[in-house]
């Protein structure tokens, strides 16, 4: 099949981030896993990412996580990633790895531990101040585990009260984005636990305030389209964190377990004005557990690319008209021959006009990349998610 040139044309802009943790070592509660030619530095971290970018073209940017990714120059840094032909991201905060937050952090009870985690985030934007960055991300392992073990009511107070004071720090061009998980390190109840939640919250603080809906935080059946939908209407939309699960918060290449449930997303990512929109960020967050890192985020952004070039040949015009006459299998079947178009061929011959390897994958086992960074790099032991 051919791709139509304007559709060409918007895939030509679509940037994916790219999460720096993912090339580092990680694993799962009960063990991490080394592999040959981990990153021993933020800067091997970001120079792994501009190899996913060089050969997709589809990756720009790279975000980081503080303090995995600290540095005592992050200008250098900086320019470092400017120099690979990549720049930095948005800037993840951590409130989940210090035994201060056993109870919490933005949420805790104790003064003193909520000023520390407060103060954490002040830092984060000292950083984005430094790195040039936009956004930052705030995922809160925050919640209690049994009832009665604390004010659900106080706590949300404690939250807006220290969120209010890092959105006041913020600069005229950045963000503070929220994001949301329904359960896990908490059980009896999470903090910021949905959509809901994390609107009400942001919504409080201000325009500069958003959403950030991570594909894996979800109850299963939950239908996430509807909430990407639902928060872009509402203009609140701020990021995506790409990935896929079968059973909880899996942080696997996305769409591989439900690549029917990415099209669906990205087909209301591309109805509610979503691609290419600057407010809205698509990033990956991922764990390469058995796989090799840098093969595993080239398939990450190629199967987004794939769904969202399958989400832009849906036949709008088609579907509406069988939508207002309420021809229940006629919609059916227009949404699912988009669906099932296949457009790799149509993709690597678009790629190779680029000056892109028509299969990125080969490239990269082709390049050499992987034997040398497993030749020069002894005990790398970068942080990634799970370590």
């Amino acid at each position: 099949m051919t791709i139509p040139a304007a559709t060409l044309a918007l895939l030509e802009q679509q940037a994916i981030e790219l999460p720096s943790w993912a090339f580092g070592n990680s694993g799962t509660r009960f063990k991490v896993f080394t592999t040959p030619g981990t990153p021993r530095d933020p800067f091997e971290k970001v120079a792994d990412a501009a190899q996913v970018n060089a050969l997709t073209g589809l990756a720009p940017t790279v975000a980081l996580h503080i303090p995995w990714d600290l540095v005592d120059d992050f200008g250098a840094l900086r320019r470092h990633a400017e120099d690979l032909g990549v720049q930095l991201g948005t800037i993840n905060s951590n409130a989940f790895q210090d035994d201060d937050y056993k109870f919490g952090s933005l949420t805790s009870a104790d003064d003193a531990v909520r000023r520390k985690a407060i103060d954490h985030h002040l830092a984060c934007i000292d950083v984005m101040d430094a790195t040039g960055s936009r956004d930052l991300k705030i995922w809160l392992a925050d919640g209690t585990n049994y009832p009665g073990q604390d004010d659900m009511r106080a706590r949300q107070d404690r939250l807006h009260a220290s969120l209010e004071e890092i959105y006041a720090r913020l600069g005229d061009d950045q963000r503070l984005v929220l994001e949301y998980k329904f359960f896990e390190p908490a059980f009896y109840h999470t903090d910021v636990p949905d959509w809901g939640t994390s609107y009400a919250q942001v919504t409080a603080l201000g325009d500069k305030a958003m959403v950030c809906l991570d594909t894996g935080h979800h109850a299963p059946g939950t239908n996430i389209e509807f909430i990407v939908m639902q928060l872009l209407r509402l203009g609140r939309l701020g990021s995506f964190d790409f990935n896929s699960r079968f059973y909880a918060d899996d942080d696997l290449i996305v769409g591989a377990a439900d690549p029917f449930q990415l099209f669906r997303i990205l087909v209301e990512v591309v109805r509610g004005g979503g691609l290419n929109n600057p407010d809205v960020a698509f990033m990956l967050d991922q764990c390469h557990n058995i796989e090799k890192k840098i093969p595993g985020q080239i398939r990450s952004v190629l199967n987004v690319q794939e769904m969202t070039a399958r989400a832009l040949l849906l036949d709008r015009d088609a579907l509406a008209t069988a939508q207002k006459a309420n021809d229940v299998l006629g919609a059916n079947a227009v949404f699912m021959d988009a669906f099932q178009t296949d457009v790799r061929p149509a993709l690597a011959e678009w790629r190779a006009s680029r000056g892109l390897p028509a299969d990125p994958m080969a490239a990269y086992a082709a390049s050499g990349y992987q034997e040398r960074i497993e030749a020069e790099r002894v005990g790398g032991t970068q942080a990634g998610w799970g370590a």
